[in-house]
């Protein structure tokens, strides 16, 4: 009864994605050439914010292993030159959180917010 009520003491064991940072400029053109033969995606965080926080924390409970895609994560806050070229090179408006799905060179989807979480990957891969 006091487990359901308060959970397990035991430990959950954590989550870990194949995250693949993405910290340099010179990172999107190769992004750019391998979604040519495997789709591509990138999370783009906001540390600092909790709703971005939250997302994420949805989007790694969610996410398939499975899925046959390259992960990669930017931190916003920290590489800021590297989001803003994002929406350059994709044509895509910034927001935070925002996930975009590369493939052949352009983004065939993205999302903002919680809409993250609902889009269905495995209609991309």
């Amino acid at each position: 009864m006091f487990k359901k009520l308060f959970g397990s003491s035991e430990p959950k064991e954590e989550k870990i994605l194949p995250w693949i940072a993405l910290n340099s400029i010179d990172q999107l053109d190769a992004i750019a050439e391998r979604s040519k033969g495997k789709t591509q995606l990138i999370f783009k965080h906001s540390t600092r914010c909790g709703i971005s926080r939250m997302v994420m924390n949805q989007f790694v409970a969610a996410y398939d292993l499975d899925l046959h895609a390259d992960l990669y994560y930017l931190d916003l806050l920290s590489y800021r030159d590297v989001s803003n070229e994002v929406g350059y090179k994709f044509e895509v408006m910034h927001e935070s959180p925002q996930l975009l799905v590369i493939r052949n060179g352009v983004v065939v989807a993205y999302a903002s917010h919680g809409a993250i979480n609902d889009l269905d990957l495995a209609k991309f891969i």
